[in-house]
């Protein structure tokens, strides 16, 4: 059993690679067009492109990791069928069951090695290419309105025109309320820098209201201790798919502690969680076209049959991530239910070829 689990293995990875590099430079050349738009912004040379490019590719590896796992097991065992090699393993005495569950400890490896990518590596590379395209292009990082970002913390709201890439807060407005919400004071700095747990604010303009007179004061520097971190900054930064779990679950604590919605990084920490698993699900998936389909059908149907099965897992991924925000479903179903539904057609796909 040890020497058909590593001939297995062996098989698989190869196929697995190839198709996840053939994805990976199919992806980074879209990529390429795209940031060949931004060339010569600024310091946004071509070299500056290139890495930006590499940067980029662990958060596609990540994205189709479940795909490639997908196409190269229906390779594999396609191989194996075409040489009647599955046949001569079920005649061995190796059943069904145990082609499944030697499939599943493959597959075990490509989860682990995808929530890997993910969660360490995804969530820095996809960091520091934004940064250096924000740093290169002289960009900021947000502006969400006019005004630019909003944030609530606890009973104050804080404004911020312009949120730096070493995440310098510019022209910062701090408008604080008392228990009841009448305005008590209202702030405004030039600029502000995380320090030491708080930040240091410089050329500070404050606007006391009491009961029967408005007083201002004027600070060369003051600290401004708030639940705001430059991590929870970071969020602008990154696409929630992108981030790390932790940072998804603590940005989900900032938002709750503020009574703010949190659905849409809810379904974005499930999908962290559940994504890897699909991994498991595509090898179960591509069994029964070991069988189904022995002799009919060659190498490149099956990738794609592989690759149109891949995209469809991915639009369904999408759609419920959509439709439950519209719908206010929970993000466990929303982010569990596309898996579960290839894993039902993987089941009903072998019972069938299990009855043959």
């Amino acid at each position: 059993m040890r020497i058909i689990t590593r001939y297995l293995l062996k098989e698989i990875t190869v196929n697995v690679l190839l198709i996840t590099l053939a994805l990976i430079a199919m992806f980074s050349f879209f990529d390429l067009m795209q940031e060949l738009e931004n060339l010569g912004k600024g310091n946004y040379g071509l070299s500056k492109v290139a890495l930006f490019v590499l940067l980029s590719a662990p958060g596609h590896i990540y994205e189709v990791m479940p795909v490639a796992v997908l196409v190269g097991c229906m390779m594999t065992l396609g191989q194996f069928a075409r040489y009647s090699e599955l046949i001569v393993l079920r005649v061995s005495g190796i059943s069904l069951l145990n082609l499944v569950f030697l499939l599943l400890k493959i597959g075990l490896i490509f989860t682990l090695l995808t929530f890997f990518v993910g969660e360490l590596i995804t969530p820095l590379s996809e960091k520091m290419a934004q940064r250096m395209r924000l740093k290169a292009t002289d960009s900021v990082i947000v502006q969400d309105f006019m005004s630019g970002l909003w944030v609530k913390d606890g009973n104050n709201f804080v404004n911020v025109e312009e949120v730096l890439v070493d995440t310098t807060l510019l022209n910062v407005h701090i408008y604080e309320f008392d228990q009841k919400f009448h305005l008590r004071t209202t702030s405004h700095a030039k600029s502000g820098q995380f320090d030491k747990d708080q930040w240091h604010l410089k050329e500070v303009t404050q606007t006391h209201f009491d009961k029967d007179t408005n007083r201002v004061v004027q600070l060369e520097n003051a600290t401004w201790r708030s639940l705001i971190r430059p991590e929870l900054l970071n969020v602008l930064l990154v696409l929630p798919e992108k981030m790390s779990a932790w940072n998804l679950y603590s940005y989900i604590q900032h938002l709750s502690i503020n009574k703010q919605k949190t659905t849409r990084y809810e379904m974005a920490l499930w999908a962290k969680i559940i994504y890897p698993l699909a991994c498991l699900v595509m090898v179960i998936l591509a069994l029964p076209f070991g069988f189904i389909q022995q002799r009919a059908t060659g190498a490149s149907t099956k990738i794609f049959m592989g690759i149109m099965l891949g995209v469809l897992y991915q639009i369904l991924n999408r759609a419920f991530v959509h439709l439950g925000l519209l719908n206010d479903w929970s993000p466990l179903f929303s982010a569990i239910m596309p898996t579960m539904l290839f894993l039902l057609a993987g089941l009903t796909m072998l019972y069938q070829v299990d009855r043959r």
